[in-house]
């Protein structure tokens, strides 16, 4: 049975079916070939996969990202970082990465920075003669945090599939997202030192504090969210509503930069991505559920120890194995997909399923710069106006500190662990 499962959804696949139905379908074809379950099981543990109150997050947060991308909040978030950090040599480069550190506190999504943030920082590099590569590289590296720092995406639907509190996840995201924004700073001040860059800026209290104003309500954004959070004003789910909430009220009321043409687009694209989401979730849901019952998970479980049951090693076997698949699989299928195969697995050697959430995603996000399905890379390529394969090249020597962080995220579980100790346990 888990052969036949496996074989048809690898078979499915292949041949270019989408992940969801790639997923319903091979669940549904094992069901009535094995006759294993009644054929309305499907149907059943595929509703109840999608009802669930956090899912509920995850179009808002979407929305909340495309809002603050259309209602032009971005640019005023650019401009306070570039006067907060653009005078370091090589600025533009700590801009970039500051201006992702604040954006992840509003969207986390690593594709609408990308897209939304990135395209300012790519053309402002260029314009103050950055090599286009440097520009690339930095800005898909520091697009990663988005789904790190919270409020984060992935984090969301890991938190369901995992039955582990999305407020500790959000927790255990800050101090990690934190350190990987530090070690690209590192990197780009060694670009700096090596390649002679220039500073962009000079500091200016006038301009710092001219520039904090126009962006006062929108860095007001992480703020509310995180401090409903952890004062217990409102959910998870209830901080996405209070995002879109807050980046509507901004972009309508107090801008005026978004048209009612605008909203529309927004909330049309929000659905068919909020519904793409809802329906991977769903196949996986019944996926996992045959997962279970055919034992893969306890046949992975052993497989994996008998080779070795020292915790670091296994480990370190599963991080390679995460970012392979990150190589090949869109992160919420990866997702929806393994974690009921590997998070029993974690449990085993003793690793706390926050912990390895953290590990999860930021392997996932790893993935999102590595051909040949690496979805950064596609936006980077056509915000940039280069080929998919220079953008790849671009952003290989930045994959360094997302590793190193990679390697503290895995081994150094205090880390991970301190905030939500702190706050939630």
């Amino acid at each position: 049975m888990s052969a036949i499962l496996a074989m048809v959804f690898l078979v499915m696949l292949v041949i270019g079916v989408p992940v969801a139905i790639a997923l319903g379908g091979s669940s549904l074809l094992l069901v009535m070939a094995e006759d294993v379950q009644p054929h309305l099981v499907v149907v059943h543990r595929m509703i109840s996969g999608v009802d669930s109150f956090p899912l509920l997050a995850i179009p808002f947060f979407i929305m909340a990202g495309s809002l603050m991308n259309s209602s032009g909040i971005t640019a005023r978030i650019y401009d306070f970082a570039l006067a907060l950090v653009g005078w370091l040599k090589g600025g533009l480069g700590h801009v970039n990465v500051v201006g992702s550190v604040i954006f992840a506190g509003m969207s986390g999504t690593a594709v609408a920075d990308a897209g939304g943030l990135g395209n300012i920082e790519i053309k402002a590099m260029r314009d103050h003669g950055y090599d286009v590569d440097f520009a690339v590289g930095i800005t898909g590296a520091s697009s990663t945090i988005g789904p790190i720092i919270p409020p984060s995406l992935p984090m969301v639907i890991y938190g369901v599939m995992a039955n582990a509190s999305i407020g500790q996840l959000f927790a255990a995201g800050l101090i990690p997202g934190l350190l990987m924004a530090a070690t690209m700073m590192v990197m780009v001040s060694w670009y700096a030192h090596v390649r002679g860059f220039h500073r962009d800026a000079t500091f200016a209290l006038s301009r710092l504090w001219y520039t904090s104003k126009r962006a006062f309500l929108p860095l007001m954004t992480p703020v509310l969210l995180i401090g409903g959070m952890t004062s217990g004003i409102f959910t998870p789910t209830e901080a996405a509503i209070a995002a879109t909430a807050y980046a509507l009220f901004l972009g309508m009321v107090v801008y005026r930069t978004l048209t009612w043409r605008g909203l529309i687009k927004v909330s049309m694209e929000t659905t068919e991505t909020t519904a793409i989401i809802l329906l991977i979730v769903a196949g996986a849901s019944i996926f996992g559920y045959l997962i279970t019952i055919t034992k893969i998970t306890d046949n992975v479980a052993e497989l994996v120890l008998s080779i070795t049951s020292e915790p670091w090693a296994v480990l370190l076997m599963v991080n390679i194995f995460l970012l392979i698949v990150g190589c090949f699989m869109e992160t919420i299928a990866a997702i929806t997909i393994l974690v009921p195969v590997l998070l029993p697995l974690m449990e085993r050697i003793g690793v706390d399923p926050v912990h390895f959430g953290l590990i999860m995603v930021l392997n996932l996000m790893i993935g999102l710069l590595t051909p040949p399905v690496g979805m950064v890379l596609y936006i980077l390529a056509r915000v940039a106006n280069i080929s998919f394969e220079r953008t790849t090249r671009a952003c290989a020597p930045f994959l360094i500190p997302l590793l190193v962080t990679l390697g503290a995220v895995t081994y150094w579980p205090e880390m991970v662990l301190w905030l939500p100790t702190m706050i939630y346990r």
